[in-house]
Order: C-alpha cells, then sequence, then structure tokens
C-alpha cells in the first residue's frame, strides 16, 4: 500500500509516560474517524533523542515537527494536516526562533545541527517492534558479508581498523578484546551485551534498545562468529520493562526470519540470545561483578587478570560489550571500517552518544564525533544554560567522572582528554551544572551513591568511600578544617591503588575534579563558614532586603524559628510599615520565610 503521510509517534519511556500511548491511539481513531486511515500510517517509533521538547511527533513527508504534543493534539494533526494539507502551526518547533515557513526542517534544528547519528541512526525513524523496517533501513546487510565472505579473522581485523573502543566506560579496544576471545582456548565461548547502565542521568543503552534493538542483535551475531561462540546473553536491568519488552519481540522476530537459531540463513553457523534481568545494582555494570550475578552469585568484582576474555562465564572465554558498542558494529561490517575513521580524533574513533542533562536548556540525546567540544554539546546543541543563569560545569562519565569547570568548554571530549582532565568518558552521562549549584553538595551526592552502591568486598572501596563521604558531611555542615582537603586527597590516592575495580578507583574523581578546580568553595565552606550556592543548609545565610520588604509579616508568620522580627520604625521613615529582620542565631535555615515571601525580599547565601 502507499501511503500518502507517515506519522512518526515518539515511544520511547520519555514519551510514553507523556501520554505517548495515548496520542497514538487518538490519531488512528481520528483517521477512522475522518476515513483517510488507508492514506496514513501511525508509527511508533523510539527516542528522537529531543526529550526537552516531547511527546514529539513527526509528521512526512512534510517533516512537520510537532513538540510537547498532548492526545487532544491528534485531532487537529489529522484534521488540519491530513485532510487539508495545512501543518498545525501552534505545535511546530520554534525554539531556535525559526519558523516552519522559514524553511526548517529536523536537520537545521539546532539541537540537531552538529549531530552525526551512527549509534542513534534508527532511533526515531523506524518502528522498532517491526523487523522489516529495519531491513528496509540496511538491517543486516553486514550481517551477509560476516556469515558467507569474511573468516573471523577478516571480521576482527574489519573491526580494528574501524577504531572503536568500548563505549561503556574503559574504551578498550574492541577488535583487541575479540581477538583475545577468538584465540583463547575453551569451550563454549559466550558473548554478553552489558545493558546494565546504572549511572544517574544516563539513559543511552536504554533508549537505543527500545528504539532499535535488531542493531543489538546483528552486533552480538557478529561478535558471536568472530570469536566462535553459539551463544549470547543480553543483561539488562529489569528497571526497562519497554526496552525488555521490544528486545523480547525483536529476538522473536530473528527467530522467526532464520536470523537466530541453527544454521543461521543457511550459513552454518548457529547463534541464539537470551534474556537476563539485573536487580539495578550499580557495581553490576563492571564486567567481572555481571559475570558473577548471571552464573547466580551475588555481583561482585573478582582480580584481574584472567581477564573475561580468556577466562569469563563458568570459566569459558567471554566478550563484553555494551549496547553502544554493539550497535556500531553493523555499521562497521556494512560500510567498512575505514569509513568509521572518518569521525573522532587519532585515538578516539567515530561518534559517541551522551545523556545530557541537568540545568542546559534543550535535554536528551545527544550523539556527536568523537572531538567535538563541551561547548558545542552544552551551547550549541544543548542551547545553553537555563534562566540565563551562569555555567559551572559539566559533570561526565556518571558518579565517578570529574566536573569540569569552564575553562575546559573548548577541550576536545575523547577518552585520553578527559582522563588527562581528571574526568572520565563512562557511559556517557553528562550533567550540566549553573551557578547555584554548589559543588561541595554535589560531591557529597555523588560520593553517597557510591557508599551505597559498593558491595563491599574490598577495603579501599567500602571504608574509603565512607570516610570520604563523612569529611565532605563535615565540610558542608560547618565544621571542615583545611587539613580535611588533605585527608581527601591522601584517601582517593590509596583508593585508586587498592581497590579491586573501578568503582573504587574511580569514586573519587568528583571530589578531586572539585578541588582542583573550585578550590575555593572548598575554603569558603571551611574557613568562611559559607556555601555561595545556598546548598549545604547549615551554612545557608537567610537574609530580608529591607528596600524589597513592604512589611507584610507573612514571612514571621511562618517561622516556626519565631525568629523574624519588625525593624526599628523610627530608621526607616519613609516606610508605611518598617521592614523586617531574621534573627540568625536562632534561624533553623528551613526557608519557610523565602517561601512565604511574594516579593522576593528574602535573600539565600
Amino acid at each position: 500500500m502507499a501511503y500518502k503521510h507517515f506519522i512518526l509517534v515518539c515511544a520511547g519511556t520519555g514519551c510514553e509516560s507523556g501520554k505517548a500511548d495515548a496520542i497514538f491511539q487518538n490519531l488512528n481513531t481520528e483517521a477512522k474517524k475522518c476515513g483517510v486511515e488507508k492514506d496514513v500510517e501511525i508509527i511508533k517509533t523510539g527516542c528522537f533523542g529531543f526529550c526537552e521538547a516531547g511527546p514529539i511527533v513527526k509528521v512526512l513527508p512534510e517533516e512537520s515537527f510537532y513538540v510537547h504534543v498532548t492526545p487532544e493534539d491528534a485531532h487537529d494533526i489529522i484534521n488540519e494536516q491530513i485532510l487539508k494539507g495545512k501543518e498545525v502551526d501552534r505545535l511546530l518547533y520554534k525554539g531556535d526562533g525559526e519558523k516552519k515557513s522559514d524553511g526548517i526542517t529536523v536537520e537545521n534544528i539546532q539541537f540537531y545541527e552538529k549531530q552525526v547519528r551512527v549509534a542513534l541512526r534508527n532511533c526515531g525513524y523506524l518502528d522498532p517492534q517491526n523487523i522489516n523496517e529495519y531491513i528496509g533501513m540496511g538491517g543486516y546487510e553486514g550481517l551477509e558479508k560476516v556469515l558467507f565472505e569474511w573468516t573471523p579473522e577478516q571480521i576482527i581485523e574489519e573491526v580494528k581498523t574501524s577504531g572503536l573502543r568500548g563505549r561503556g566506560g574503559a574504551g578498550f579496544p574492541t577488535g583487541n578484546k575479540w581477538d583475545f576471545a577468538r584465540i583463547a582456548q575453551g569451550s563454549p565461548k559466550y558473548v554478553i551485551c552489558n545493558a546494565d547502565e546504572g549511572d544517574p542521568g544516563a539513559f543511552m543503552d536504554r533508549s537505543i534498545i527500545e528504539g532499535d534493538p535488531h542493531s543489538v542483535i546483528e552486533g552480538m551475531i557478529t561478535a558471536g562468529k568472530a570469536i566462535g561462540s553459539n551463544h549470547g546473553i543480553v543483561y539488562i536491568r529489569a528497571e526497562y520493562p519497554l526496552a525488555v519488552h521490544r528486545l523480547e519481540i525483536a529476538l522473536d522476530q530473528a527467530k522467526e526470519y532464520g536470523l537466530l537459531g541453527e544454521n543461521i540463513l543457511g550459513s552454518g553457523f548457529d547463534f541464539d540470545i537470551e534474556i537476563r534481568l539485573g536487580a539495578g545494582a550499580f557495581v553490576c555494570g563492571e564486567e567481572t561483578a555481571l559475570i558473577k550475578s548471571v552464573e547466580g552469585a551475588r555481583g561482585m568484582p573478582v582480580p584481574k587478570p584472567p581477564f573475561p576474555a580468556n577466562k569469563g562465564l563458568w570459566g569459558q572465554p567471554t566478550v563484553i560489550n555494551n549496547v553502544e558498542t554493539l550497535v556500531n558494529i553493523p555499521v562497521i561490517t556494512a560500510k567498512g571500517g575505514a569509513w568509521f575513521t572518518t569521525m573522532g580524533t587519532q585515538g578516539s574513533k567515530g561518534s559517541k552518544v551522551f545523556a545530557l542533562t541537568g540545568k542546559v536548556q534543550n535535554s536528551g540525546l545527544v550523539e556527536v564525533p568523537m572531538g567535538a567540544t563541551l561547548r558545542d554539546i552544552v551551547f550549541d546543541i544543548g542551547g545553553g544554560i537555563k534562566n540565563g543563569k551562569k555555567f559551572k560545569g559539566v559533570q561526565t562519565g556518571g558518579p565517578s567522572g570529574g566536573i569540569l569547570a569552564e575553562k575546559f568548554l573548548d577541550t576536545p571530549i575523547d577518552f585520553e582528554t578527559l582522563t588527562a582532565n581528571g574526568s572520565m568518558m563512562g557511559s556517557g552521562g553528562m550533567i550540566v551544572m549553573d551557578e547555584d549549584d554548589c559543588v561541595v553538595d554535589v560531591a557529597r551526592f555523588y560520593m553517597e551513591f557510591c557508599v551505597e552502591e559498593s558491595c563491599g568486598k574490598c577495603s579501599p572501596c567500602r571504608i574509603g568511600t565512607t570516610q570520604l563521604l563523612k569529611i565532605l558531611e563535615k565540610i558542608a555542615g560547618g565544621h571542615g578544617e583545611e587539613e580535611d582537603l588533605d585527608k581527601l586527597k591522601t584517601i582517593a590516592q590509596a583508593m585508586g591503588k587498592a581497590s579491586l575495580c573501578q568503582l573504587g578507583i574511580t569514586a573519587p574523581n568528583p571530589i578531586m575534579s572539585t578541588i582542583r578546580n573550585f578550590e575555593e568553595e572548598y575554603l569558603e565552606h571551611i574557613r568562611d563558614k559559607k556555601c555561595r550556592a545556598g546548598k549545604c543548609k547549615n551554612l545557608a545565610r537567610f537574609s530580608i532586603d529591607p528596600d524589597k520588604c513592604i512589611g507584610c509579616s507573612l514571612c514571621a508568620k511562618n517561622c516556626p524559628a519565631e525568629c523574624i522580627h519588625p525593624e526599628d520604625a523610627a530608621k526607616y521613615p519613609d516606610k508605611k510599615r518598617p521592614p523586617y529582620r531574621i534573627e540568625q542565631d536562632k534561624c533553623v535555615k528551613c526557608g519557610e520565610c523565602m517561601t512565604a515571601c511574594k516579593f522576593n525580599a528574602v535573600l539565600k547565601g
């Protein structure tokens, strides 16, 4: 059937929570009511990436890009655009000041202009629950070479040529890892997809599986052929029900099409994939802890070597790659490793997906060539800081990453550069902070997370994270001493040398990077007992601006400590009622006065 229009409804987790399913249902209902159901195909896609603007609906061939769509808007989309050929102007994206009539398309929306979508190539463009659409977009083309033309050595050589490095955080060369497993002694061998995404603010892997599950499957089959494995496992957290559901559908479809199971497409190669659900432990993102979890034991890391490529699941050679790494494989096999090297820097080839969140105008999934700068992402793609606030820093690499200050905005983003500057690539979380964020409070938050998520197996991590947190709480509480900064550094160094896995080794990164880049704020907390952002409660100071205060007494009436009183009226002869003041020694820092004031007269600093 030749459709005149295609309506793509973003149905990733974010938009689903914004009633994307109801939008989809209403669009179908309106199409039938208007008698145009045979002229339009309405499709649920994966994430468009532009999460700030969701729920998103895109209409083809006009390239109409509708944002913040509600179920009620389905009526106008069908009746105006499909029936009358007139776009619904009020829904069109105009965030950059352009209008659709000015020639704006999805490609020249500011959010997408500097992006290069490789891992995200199919997300938002196809129905993730329809294998035919994946095939129509070139899916499984590379697999034909893998199964019928290339030897395992040739597959690995192509991956080595691409320069692809693991996107899960460590950045180890993927081709080398596969080669180690290929030549390792032992059988059976295993391929594991690590979809245990635990970083706060990170949702890249989840979104890719939701929007393009067949790319993961194709990547795993290719890895299996390369190392001589017939069995794959997707280890995914149970908190990702939509991703799990779509992956299950994709696996069933792949088996139905002869792409999984025995004698795939008559090639003589057998490969199958099963799903294992994780319980959400952050430490299970570490490969040896993940293996223990799959084996049914407590997810705790074990010393390396031996590495999983030599002795992994059930003691057999095992390759573990994360979702983003695997979805790059079908592009490399189809277009060639040399093509992949046309993007990126000398040591970091290809592109990288980041989950851009925090105090930024345009949050969402962003994919840029390696070597793009933080400024490219935060200001050009992200649109800058919300509410006109001043940029303070950006956290890269999740809870174990570092916080980079403004002076790093023009630094190229790649594995080596981020590490050299005290941060890390990690899986791709990127949290933007503004002037209202306190670096001591942020470091405390991440250390609290690491304390909770430490498996406790090794003393340097178990004890070290706890002691670091106690010192940070001491500083945030107004009881810090300058010697505490030296203690933080000493403990961090010990953890880096002695911890069993990367959780303990990198957990101090937020502290060390903020001391390096924002030491003056730590000293303010310690010497001046002041938190410039007002986030550390014990150091917060509430005051009343006498010029703005009209003497209404709302602040005093809502103060549980009864520490707000009117000033001497004689000092303010020009005011009908005297302004109020706060007795600092009695203030409990609850903030009720600021909440009650309707004139912005209460200040926090």
